[in-house]
């Protein structure tokens, strides 16, 4: 079988249990499992410039914050229909990419991080100062009237999981045919080594502005679907903190892999989860854990699986 064909078996096999998982999952799980889908799409949203790009930002909570904020203020203040919310969540997240790809894009290594990071600052604190539209750290919830998309009520947990399973399933073929492309292949030439891509001819600039605005167009869209599977627009999302979870879970899952991202949302939640069951100090077991796969998984959860059997592994 062709590493192709390979491919695409393993990640239609994901989708197919995770469609499965609509009918099988006890109600808990269900929920949680809806939760790290939309995230996932906001890691591979940031996959694509860290792990394929090799673009070190610290500030993509302002994409996802910009996606949320754009598809809630238009449904809550706005009145439009929650598929209008969403495109202008997405709209509003291209644009922010955009125009931060091409200020910080004149900066390279710890100056782009620290650049990203302080335009996601600013981004949360103009969340603050429109308190009165935006309710600021409180936050504003959508009623269940203004979650119906297209005749589906979004608050029913089982209409909701297979929303964000049909959004997780058309990332995920995205992302692959992303970077099976030519565009995809020239970005990982870029991350290996940027001047070589450019003595070829290729217009490295371009090509990672390309990869900033499909990245935060990617994670704005999360962002907005987020806000709209579970009800809540907050501050909360837009702060470093949202910032650094993606980072954490691709590094889990593997950075430069289509189904790392996944792994390494679903692996942190559910350490999270099982070890708060047993101790106060969950963070603590969580760490331990997380220095442990640092030492003897460095390339992720998915990277090792390249590494140690299929290098061929997308």
């Amino acid at each position: 079988m062709s590493d192709g064909a390979r491919s695409l078996a393993l990640h239609g096999a994901l989708l197919a249990l995770l469609l499965a998982g609509a009918f099988v999952l006890p109600a808990y799980h269900h929920g949680v499992l809806a939760r790290v889908m939309v995230l996932s799409v906001y890691a591979a949203g940031y996959n694509i410039m860290f792990g394929y790009t090799g673009l070190l930002s610290l500030g993509h909570a302002l994409f996802f914050a910009a996606g949320m904020y754009g598809m809630g203020l238009a449904v809550q203040h706005g009145g439009v229909t929650p598929a209008l919310g969403l495109l202008a969540g997405l709209g509003c997240g291209l644009a922010v990419a955009f125009a931060l790809g091409l200020l910080a894009l004149r900066t390279a290594g710890v100056a782009f991080m620290i650049v990203t990071l302080m335009f996601a600052q600013a981004g949360y604190l103009t969340v603050l100062y429109f308190g009165p539209y935006t309710r600021g750290d409180e936050g504003f919830v959508l009623q269940g009237a203004q979650r119906v998309l297209f005749g589906f009520d979004l608050s029913d947990a089982g209409v909701r999981y297979i929303a964000a399973l049909i959004l997780f399933a058309a990332v995920l073929v995205g992302v692959l045919a992303l970077v099976r492309s030519r565009f995809g292949r020239v970005l990982v030439a870029i991350r290996e080594n940027e001047e070589r891509a450019r003595m070829l001819g290729y217009d490295t600039f371009a090509h990672k502005l390309g990869a900033v605005v499909i990245s935060g167009g990617i994670a704005a869209l999360a962002g907005a679907a987020y806000g709209l599977l579970f009800g809540y627009v907050g501050a909360t999302f837009a702060s470093v903190q949202y910032s650094i979870f993606p980072l954490l879970w691709v590094l889990l899952g593997g950075a430069g892999t289509v189904i790392g991202p996944f792994l390494g949302t679903l692996f942190m939640f559910y350490l999270i989860d099982l070890s708060s069951g047993y101790t106060s100090a969950y963070m603590l077991i969580a760490g331990v854990v997380l220095v442990a796969l640092t030492l003897f998984a460095p390339q992720g959860l998915a990277g090792e699986l390249r590494r140690r059997i299929w290098r061929g592994l997308p």
